[in-house]
């Protein structure tokens, strides 16, 4: 889950190009969430500045900046983003 801390958001896009996900910025308000969903493609979730909370099968990752969340296609997950802050990622996305 831990990725390389100190990358700038161009140094983490060309990683996750390099890696073969397709990837774009997200940002997220205090207090977002997001209900139990899946993806019908891998996804990487790769936090730039701020903190955002997935549970995945009953596991609960807390991701802060620098910090990578891998996604199976099909992994059923939930996401919310702490009421104190908002949240800046990169998602990565590729077809299986």
């Amino acid at each position: 889950m831990r990725g390389s801390e100190g990358l700038t958001q161009d140094e983490a896009e060309a990683r996750l190009h390099r890696e073969g996900y397709d990837s774009f910025r997200w940002y997220d308000v205090p207090g977002a969430t997001y209900p139990a969903h899946h993806h019908s493609q891998d996804e990487c979730v790769w936090v730039l500045k701020g903190e955002i909370h997935f549970e995945i099968r009953g596991q609960r990752f807390e991701l802060r900046s620098g910090d990578r969340l891998y996604l199976p296609a099909g992994s059923p997950h939930t996401a919310r983003v702490p009421r104190t802050a908002g949240v800046t990622y990169l998602i990565g996305r590729r077809t299986p």
